[in-house]
């Protein structure tokens, strides 16, 4: 079940601002506020799904097109195609998600060190 009050839903309703990367009419890109890297930015769609398969389930095929084309967009106003950036997306408890509205982490900006 969708939680409406969750914190990406509040940024969504402009209830919580948020650091503006990137925004189309499918998606949110912006700066996470608790950074794991030198970039970090987040992205989501702009309607209510919890997790990818649920995404990919719900969202209409040009959605799902507009999201991972809006990543690259992303990437390229960040400048960080050359040198490296990791992609990241947590589903469930133990997928380490704390966010129920599914979105992506974009890391970058500095070596990212392995996954253990």
């Amino acid at each position: 079940m969708y939680d409406e009050n969750n914190i990406f839903a509040k940024i969504l309703k402009k209830e919580i601002p948020c650091d503006k990367v990137h925004e189309d009419e499918c998606s949110l890109f912006f700066n996470d506020i608790n950074p794991q890297a030198k970039i970090h930015v987040l992205g989501i769609p702009k309607f209510p799904c919890t997790t990818f398969s649920e995404f990919l389930t719900k969202a209409e095929n040009s959605n799902i097109i507009s999201f991972f084309k809006s990543i690259q967009i992303v990437i390229n106003k960040l400048n960080i195609e050359n040198s490296g950036y990791r992609l990241i997306t947590n589903s469930g408890k133990d997928g380490g998600q704390e966010v129920p509205h599914f979105h992506i982490h974009i890391l970058a900006g500095e070596k990212i060190g392995r996954l253990r």
